[in-house]
């Protein structure tokens, strides 16, 4: 059996990946975000983006931040070979949105900004309040995990190496990016 922190470190790469997937089907491909979630309106990259690049066992990390940061520098990293640690993601329904950083080295979520809910003092209410801001989690959990089954879907296909790294690459070094 493999030791936890070896497969931990070996495997880190593929959260990685799957935040350049991600922050690639945003720019050309929301609809798949759509597919997912019939009410999405926008996803979008949201304040912070950190980007890795590992060569030689030197890191090196660059993080962008900022109301309306400007992602020419994340995009001269990943020209590089970065691929984003953690991204910053802003997500619009028809009535909500959501705000939350997700990590690429373990898939954590943390930071999160949910819709607003109005509760009054009752318990009852409280109990209803508590209850919706859980469901609006849960919601925010589900459609990372639907990313991600779809991601390892097509990453461990064929249409991995044939289209999918092709096109990346494509997206990369385009000047319309």
């Amino acid at each position: 059996m493999i030791d936890v922190a070896i497969a931990y470190r070996r495997y880190r790469f593929i959260g990685l990946e799957f935040l350049t997937w991600l922050w690639f089907i945003l720019e050309t491909d929301p609809n798949i975000l759509r597919n997912l979630d019939s009410e999405l309106i926008s996803c979008r990259v949201g304040k912070r983006l950190v980007l890795e690049n590992r060569r030689d066992d030197q890191l090196e990390t660059v993080t962008i931040k900022g109301d309306a940061p400007g992602l020419e520098e994340a995009r001269t990293a990943l020209k590089k070979g970065a691929l984003i640690a953690e991204i910053d993601l802003s997500i619009k329904t028809a009535q909500q949105m959501w705000e939350y950083s997700l990590k690429g080295e373990n898939l954590s979520l943390s930071g999160f900004r949910l819709p607003t809910i109005r509760a009054d003092d009752s318990v009852q209410r409280m109990d209803d309040a508590i209850h919706e801001r859980l469901l609006l989690l849960e919601k925010a959990i589900n459609s990372i995990n639907g990313l991600f089954h779809r991601f390892i879907k097509i990453r461990i296909s064929r249409k991995w190496n044939e289209q999918v790294v092709p096109d990346v690459q494509k997206w990369i070094t385009s000047q319309e990016f």
